[in-house]
């Protein structure tokens, strides 16, 4: 069985990274030496995130209101540590719990197991969107 968190630690979290040093680095102009030591990471690892060698994880439609909706929380995020200083952390739970709340975590557990997770674990609403 596997378990939701599961999930989010194998596959979510590493694409919200990769995500975010992306967004950090082409659209705010952070070097990548500075996310790496923001995200407590290796330089090798931010240059792996932009070429996208690592962090791959669950893959959206585009068209995905939910995952482009997430995407504009992931920005706002990025805005956030770029220019208040927001502890990347912080942002990181936030977009975790963004991404159960809006469904997506229900759609990649359907995917993985060909089930919805349970739902009484993760704080995961009641219901699939």
């Amino acid at each position: 069985m596997k378990i939701p968190c599961e999930i989010i630690v194998w596959s979510v979290l590493p694409m919200i990274r990769r995500e975010m040093a992306s967004e950090l680095v082409l659209n705010h102009g952070m070097a990548q030496a500075e996310v790496a030591r923001r995200f407590e990471v290796t330089d090798a690892a931010v240059s792996q995130y932009l070429k996208r060698k690592r962090g791959g994880g669950p893959e959206f439609d585009e068209d995905d209101e939910d995952y482009v909706a997430f995407m504009r929380c992931l920005k706002e995020s990025a805005r956030r540590i770029a220019e208040n200083g927001s502890d990347p952390a912080v942002e990181m739970c936030g977009l975790c719990g963004a991404f159960k709340r809006m469904g997506l975590l229900d759609k990649v557990y359907m995917s993985q197991t060909g089930s919805l997770p349970p739902r009484d674990l993760c704080g995961l609403p009641g219901r699939i969107r």
